[in-house]
């Protein structure tokens, strides 16, 4: 299982509901490790006129707190969830044109690099997993603590749900998903249960999912590792979301998109993620070259050098004042420049 899955109802609030304003936004997102994240970026953004890529910006926390600290930095702010966009966009207005939101996908680099005319960045940022915004809105069926509609979609406007997922997939595939995105060790036994129930009454809410889970976990595996359904609902969200392929196309195509001294800084919550973004890291800082080669051959040096030693955790004092951040593990690394 995940040494530190996704958690949910853990860090759940309860929030005013309607149509909140910018001050609402940074009370529900409160960003994780940004003074390490900033203190990172510090030496290519600092008195220069550059431009960061939030591939994921949330409700934009830490693009704000870029843009506060490097008065010349411009922000392009990537997120697939419309309602985030909103909310970001009215946090981050009065920023003005150094700020630039783009409704899409963090694999869409090339894209939208070529919208905004640009081939090169100084910096990009991916804090990746569900987003506050995404768990305090019940109707999202992100949360496994609420009953809503099994939807667990990040854009709203395409795609397939969550209930879509589990009412046609075949045994075989549903296991596979709980496997592979949740690593639970029960995804025969839930699945079965699933395409049993699912015969007699399609799932539409996650209250009735949640009850199938639990009285198919063992009592004594219900009682460790908290809540039986978490592992469920992770993989079934990155499932409908597409997460770890995402990611796994958007990592390299950020590194290649670094300018020399550039920076890329991954903040990631549990071991799917994670491992995802190391071996990324890891492939291209090494060389390329032939091991008997006396000299490095030219374009096949390390692309990138390592700034963090392993991942990165919060301390006690921000995990116990933001339950998000007891999950949280930082990789950052530097775009080497290129020798002629």
């Amino acid at each position: 299982m995940p040494d530190n899955p996704e958690p949910a109802a853990e860090h759940e609030r309860e929030f005013t509901e309607g149509k909140p304003g910018p001050e609402a936004a940074q009370q529900r997102h409160l960003p994780v490790l940004l003074e390490r994240t900033v203190e990172l970026f510090e030496p290519v953004l600092r008195d220069r006129r550059t431009t960061v890529l939030d591939a994921t910006l949330g409700m934009g926390g830490h693009t704000e707190a870029l843009l506060r600290a490097f008065p010349d930095v411009t922000v392009i702010g990537v997120d697939r969830d419309p309602e985030a966009l909103r909310l970001a966009r009215q946090r981050l207005a009065e920023y003005g044109q150094r700020v630039r939101l783009v409704h899409g996908v963090d694999d869409q680099l090339d894209e939208i690099l070529a919208e905004q005319g640009m081939s090169e960045l100084d910096g990009v940022l991916f804090d990746l997993g569900v987003s506050s915004l995404q768990l305090d809105e019940s109707e999202r069926g992100f949360s496994y603590a609420r009953d809503a509609p099994l939807d667990m979609r990040m854009d709203t406007t395409t795609g397939r749900t969550a209930a879509d997922v589990l009412n046609t997939a075949s045994r075989a595939e549903l296991i596979r998903i709980l496997r592979e995105y949740g690593e639970e060790k029960f995804a025969a036994r839930i699945a079965s249960e699933v395409v049993r129930a699912r015969e007699v009454e399609p799932f539409d809410n996650s209250a009735r999912l949640v009850r199938l889970i639990y009285d198919s976990v063992p009592a004594a595996a219900r009682r460790t590792g908290g809540h039986p359904a978490k592992r469920t609902f992770q993989a079934l969200r990155i499932e409908v979301n597409g997460e770890l392929e995402v990611l796994r196309r958007a990592l390299p195509a950020a590194v290649d998109a670094l300018s020399g001294g550039g920076r890329i800084v991954v903040l990631s919550y549990h071991s799917l993620e994670d491992r995802a973004v190391k071996r990324v890291f890891a492939e291209r800082a090494k060389s390329r070259t032939p091991v008997d080669l006396p000299v490095e051959l030219p374009g096949h040096g390390p692309q990138l050098r390592l700034l963090t030693r392993g991942a990165e955790f919060a301390d006690e004092t921000e995990a116990a004042a933001n339950p998000r951040a007891s999950s949280v593990r930082l990789r950052a690394a530097e775009r080497i420049e290129e020798t002629p």
